[in-house]
């Protein structure tokens, strides 16, 4: 397997599974029961399961309202749309230079 795909597996599976917690985290709200923190939540966002928990927020509508959670895991995702903007513009210049000096 290559790296490339390894990475992509391990984001989908970590995005799968921020999204299943926030849906957990949701229904343990509506019935009364424990809950995960939302510093875990954000943790699982920022390493790299931030689409997972952007959708969530969205579909589920699982803490839209809750001050300072939704403006950090925006930044979060802004952090992530910058890397990955980043790594697109570089990407070619790293492939170039290493097909050239090899």
């Amino acid at each position: 397997m290559t790296l490339c795909l390894s990475l992509t597996v391990l984001l989908l599976v970590l995005n799968i599974t921020t999204y299943c917690l926030f849906w957990w985290d949701k229904a343990a709200a509506r019935e009364g029961t424990r809950r995960i923190a939302e510093t875990k939540l954000l943790s699982l966002a920022f390493f790299g399961g931030s689409l997972g928990a952007f959708a969530a927020q969205r579909l589920l509508r699982h803490k839209t309202r809750k001050e300072p959670f939704r403006t950090r895991l925006t930044a979060i995702l802004v952090l992530h749309a910058a890397i990955v903007s980043i790594g697109l513009l570089v990407l070619p210049w790293v492939l170039a230079g290493y097909v050239f000096h090899s």
